[in-house]
């Protein structure tokens, strides 16, 4: 491919530009399952782009929507005024959420979404009395986006350490369903009374697909609930259908207080994410407020226009092809194949739940993630889109994916892993 200078002004996120701009690999434009390159080579998605194109590339209803949205309302302010779109996908989101949650805050982004539910968080403590609520609960390898906020609850190093955090923040230790009660030690070491919000992600998708142990979910759900800390669950992964539910949430039976989303909400069309709130929560802080803005947050693109017409084309994608029900059924198909990668070189650990899976490879001796980096080039090169955090492999295809392209998929991923060193 050709080179790029330099000197080209994108500053690319999340990307080694230098190595990048000498030898990019570009794509141009997308259809249903793949996307295709400036040559015309096709390369099978199985990524969702990034764990956002639940539906598949370019679907005609979706990119309809958003065309006449734009001829009809492209930008409405949502500070003092609204639109109907927005308040139309609101009422539509919250009917597929669980029960109680029916108050959405819409954001630009999964960050977004992150930042808003802790400031939710905060503004509800308060709210009721507990102003002395302000310590905020992560947990380690926890991906929570980028914002100060999101990096602070996180838990990964490299996102952290360049960066000033916020105070009064912990960790919870990786995993495990005994380290759910670590969640006490922490109660205990600083007094439920400063402890505002815990946040999690139900599978901790960016840090390589950590499926929680059997009970964990459920034990921070007591602990939390019995000492008056909300509980968030960052499901800008997992909702809209990744493990054949609307949420996570419902997948695990597990109630949390606040449900933050982005990515599969618009089919990743429109940039846009949101923070579900129960009932209570809004009601509380909206009826303790003095007359005025009750919750000083927002965006100049809350609920834009194009975005929630693209969520409500999206939603109708979903429940017209059944894509949710069709995650769970291809599920035990997609277990299979994953599973036929045990014994494959440098695999040492296989993970997965619902459409998500994690082939973890040893890492090189003094260079870790480099293996992985070039099965990322390689398995490009040859037509297949993958995702590599550290040295894992992650997988998270459209939920219009074929066990045909399944095949292809994990059958691509065994000849790449033999021709690596």
């Amino acid at each position: 491919m050709n080179s790029l200078s330099n000197e080209s002004s994108f500053w690319m996120p999340f990307t080694d530009n230098r190595t990048f701009k000498a030898n990019p690999r570009l794509l141009s434009s997308a259809k249903d399952m793949h996307y295709f390159t400036p040559d015309g080579r096709a390369v099978l998605d199985a990524t969702s782009g990034l764990w956002c194109v639940n539906a598949g590339h370019t679907r005609a209803k979706i990119v309809e929507a958003i065309r006449t949205q734009a001829a009809v309302l492209d930008f409405a302010p949502a500070f003092q005024l609204g639109h109907p779109p927005a308040f139309e996908f609101a009422q539509k989101v919250a009917a597929i959420f669980p029960d109680e949650f029916d108050r959405v805050f819409f954001t630009n982004s999964g960050s977004e979404a992150v930042d808003s539910a802790l400031k939710i968080a905060l503004a509800y403590q308060r709210a009721i009395g507990q102003g002395a609520r302000t310590r905020l609960i992560g947990r380690e390898r926890g991906y929570h986006g980028v914002g100060f906020g999101g990096i602070s609850v996180g838990g990964i190093v490299n996102n952290r350490r360049a960066f000033p955090l916020l105070p009064g923040v912990d960790h919870l230790p990786e995993w495990g369903t005994h380290l759910a009660d670590a969640l006490e030690s922490i109660v205990a070491l600083h007094g439920a009374e400063t402890i505002a919000a815990v946040i999690v992600e139900p599978v901790a998708g960016s840090t390589g697909v950590l499926v929680p142990p059997r009970g964990y979910l459920e034990r921070l759900r007591a602990i939390t609930s019995r000492h008056g800390i909300l509980l968030i669950f960052d499901e800008v992964i997992t909702a809209f259908g990744r493990l054949g539910q609307a949420t996570a949430a419902q997948y695990f039976g597990v109630t949390p207080d606040i449900i933050t989303c982005a990515k599969g909400i618009t089919n990743a069309t429109v940039p846009m994410g949101a923070a579900v709130a129960q009932r209570r929560i809004y009601d509380a802080i909206v009826d303790s407020a003095a007359p005025g803005i009750e919750f000083f947050h927002g965006y100049t693109y809350s609920g834009h226009p194009l975005a929630a017409a693209a969520g409500l084309a999206t939603l109708e994608v979903y429940r017209e092809e059944g894509l949710f029900e069709r995650a769970r059924a291809l599920a035990p198909y997609w277990e299979e194949r994953a599973h036929t990668l045990r014994g494959a070189p440098h695999v040492i650990d296989i993970r997965n739940l619902g459409l998500m899976a994690a082939i973890e490879l040893r890492p090189r001796e003094g260079a870790p993630g480099v293996r992985a980096t070039e099965a990322f080039h390689r398995a490009f090169d040859e037509g297949l889109l993958i995702r590599v955090t550290g040295d894992t492999i992650a997988l998270s295809p459209p939920l219009i994916v074929e066990e045909t392209q399944i095949d292809q998929i994990f059958d691509k991923i065994a000849e790449v892993l033999r021709a690596v060193a």
